[in-house]
């Protein structure tokens, strides 16, 4: 991928990372261009959305202050890191479950 299609993407792939409601705008504001950057940081940003649903829904029912902020410690670190990612021009996947992300929403951006 070429340097002037990374920085183009820059802006909506930083987007795509601050919750869901950014990473619809990113997906909105991609349909237009198609930047393959912009889409894999919203197939990334997407997945984290998710998950984050799922797994605070379980977190919330355990009624425990320690799984609760060993949950937010947990995906702050996944989301800085995707937003440093994206920030840097780097298609850096998250941690462990990137490659799921990529692969469950491989047609967005396509």
């Amino acid at each position: 991928m070429d340097k002037n299609t990374i920085d183009e993407g820059k802006t909506l792939g930083l987007v795509a990372y601050l919750t869901l409601f950014g990473t619809l705008i990113a997906f909105f504001m991609n349909q237009d261009k198609k930047n393959p950057f912009t889409a894999f940081h919203i197939r990334q940003g997407l997945g984290l959305g998710i998950l984050y649903m799922i797994i605070a829904f379980l977190v919330s029912s355990m009624d425990s202050m320690m799984v609760s902020m060993s949950f937010w410690i947990f995906f702050s670190i996944l989301y800085f890191y995707g937003l440093i990612g994206a920030i840097s021009g780097k298609m850096n996947k998250i941690p462990l479950i990137g490659d799921v992300f990529q692969n469950v929403f491989k047609s967005i951006g396509q």
